[in-house]
């Protein structure tokens, strides 16, 4: 009987609860929660496509392509204005300082037709005389020679053909020497400067031959007829 007890498990251990012998979560490692991924945006646009992309860049490329050849086109036009307003105002500077050049001149004019007048009624004969005569005449030369220098060019117009811009008819009178319409004299002289006339020449011109000499050889005028 003795041996039997001996053996037998005591009344502690018949007593202990089955679920106290599982081991518990706190001897054990702790393991982390695997990350949770982040929701997708709402409002988020999605990716295009490459070829709608290409599209939106070509697109984008021939508007600035306009935009320049526009802004181009008006810097062409603003450039050509400038250009043109720059040759216009040299050529109104240049036309004005030719008009103050030619009022200038023009008062100058009758002073130098006195001297060629007095010039041409010199005859001196003493020696005082022909002193003050080149003394004039020198003085005469230099005047001459400034209007070469201001391009100042005295016409010609003796035996030259009638021309309205160049010449004003004072006199016409018939020639047996000269054709129609031929200068025969000149009264004033004329003056060009720079190719631009600075005054008319007064002229005679010829009117031809006078009626007298187109009769025929020992034949009377119609003035002479009548008076016989």
């Amino acid at each position: 009987m003795s041996g039997d007890t001996s053996s037998a498990p005591t009344s502690a251990e018949a007593t202990q609860d089955p679920a106290e012998a599982i081991p518990t979560a706190e001897g054990l490692p702790e393991v982390a929660d695997p990350p949770t991924p982040p929701a997708p945006a709402e409002d988020a646009p999605s990716a295009d496509p490459p070829a709608d992309r290409l599209q939106e860049l070509e697109r984008q490329f021939a508007t600035l392509q306009s935009e320049h050849e526009a802004l181009r086109g008006q810097y062409m036009r603003i450039a050509a204005d400038f250009d043109n307003y720059r040759k216009r105002q040299s050529r109104d500077q240049e036309d004005l300082r030719l008009q103050i050049t030619c009022g200038t001149l023009s008062e100058i004019l009758p002073v130098v037709d006195n001297f060629d007048r007095a010039r041409q009624q010199l005859n001196p004969q003493s020696d005082e005389a022909q002193t003050l005569h080149r003394s004039y005449q020198g003085l005469y030369k230099q005047l001459v020679d400034v209007f070469k220098q201001l391009g100042v060019a005295p016409m010609r117009v003796e035996g030259e053909p009638f021309d309205p811009n160049l010449h004003e008819a004072v006199l016409r009178e018939p020639s047996q020497e000269h054709p129609e319409d031929v200068v025969i004299e000149e009264l004033q002289r004329g003056y060009q400067l720079h190719g631009k006339v600075l005054r008319h020449a007064l002229v005679k011109v010829s009117m031809g031959p006078g009626p007298l000499s187109t009769q025929p050889a020992g034949q009377p005028a119609p003035d002479q007829e009548q008076a016989g």
